[in-house]
């Protein structure tokens, strides 16, 4: 039977200089697990605008139910305007306040996550209080809990940070974040102990930093596993993560190894940045082309 995942958070557009893209970082992943062919679903809000109607009809053209993603009639539709001047760091200035922010709690979102394998949420879409408010709500019925960090200054706090991190059983995040994370509780001894202190003092199942072009490590109870990046030329940054991560559902829920989890996500991370914008088509025998072709 083939899993249900649920994303959780924002749907937007990433205005760049060649134009507008669809975007959110739990978007991204929905639609990137759909690429894996896994049942993704998505809990969001858009406006009753143009721009809500059109990233409707782009998520249903990607097979994604859009039932659960409210029309919202106060707020205008989310945008993020992307600089892309550093391809390998994107930048992003997040307009406030949008639909995404508000979100409303639904008992059918609930009886969908009792229904559901896997819940992935973020830490953008808690930067108001009523998405945050039902976040909160489907944490305390959602099943396999993954948190993808994913901090954006200014719209993060550390008390949410750890709120999230508490009620998560995977975390994902990148080694920035790791360090800032660290910084909170003194434990600036190095990657691996600042990731054993997270796993420990949060009682995670799994806990994976990315390292950009220098590939990820992760930590699960069988202690470290570590993979270099994929030397590729990189047209954009947006949407990596997200593909790293959606992969790393993918092989974790089909009960791969941890080595090979890691080489796949970074693999599929890798070639994402060598599309233009955050959801490139692609399938699983794509990015073990793409990797046989990018191993030195």
């Amino acid at each position: 039977m083939t899993p249900t995942l649920v994303c959780f958070g924002e749907t937007l557009w990433d205005v760049l200089p060649s134009g507008k893209q669809p975007g959110g970082a739990p978007m991204n992943v929905a639609v990137h697990l759909r690429n894996f062919g896994l049942d993704s679903r998505m809990i969001s809000r858009v406006g009753d605008d143009d721009l809500g109607k059109e990233l409707l009809e782009f998520i249903a053209g990607k097979g994604i139910p859009t039932d659960t993603i409210q029309r919202g009639h106060t707020h205008l539709t989310g945008v993020v305007k992307a600089n892309v001047s550093d391809c390998n760091e994107v930048t992003y200035k997040i307009v406030q306040p949008v639909a995404w922010d508000y979100i409303q709690y639904d008992e059918s979102l609930a009886q969908l996550l009792k229904q559901a394998d896997v819940f992935i949420y973020g830490s953008l879409a808690a930067r108001s209080q009523p998405s945050r408010d039902t976040l909160y709500q489907l944490l305390e019925t959602a099943p396999l809990k993954v948190f993808d960090v994913n901090i954006r200054p200014p719209h993060y706090s550390r008390e949410v940070i750890e709120y999230l991190l508490a009620k998560a059983n995977i975390v994902k995040m990148n080694h920035h974040e790791l360090a800032e994370i660290a910084a909170w509780y003194g434990t600036q001894t190095g990657e691996a102990a600042a990731m054993q202190h997270l796993m420990d003092r949060y009682s995670l199942q799994s806990l994976c930093v990315t390292r950009g072009e220098k590939g990820a490590v992760l930590l699960h109870q069988d202690g470290f596993v570590q993979q270099a990046g994929f030397p590729v030329t990189v047209a954009d940054t947006i949407g990596s993560g997200d593909a790293f991560l959606a992969a790393f559902l993918y092989k974790t829920l089909q009960g791969e190894s941890a080595q090979k989890t890691l080489e796949f996500a970074c693999a599929t991370g890798a070639y994402v940045a060598t599309q233009r914008g955050a959801t490139p088509a692609f399938s699983e025998q794509t990015i073990i082309g793409a990797t046989q072709l990018a191993t030195p």
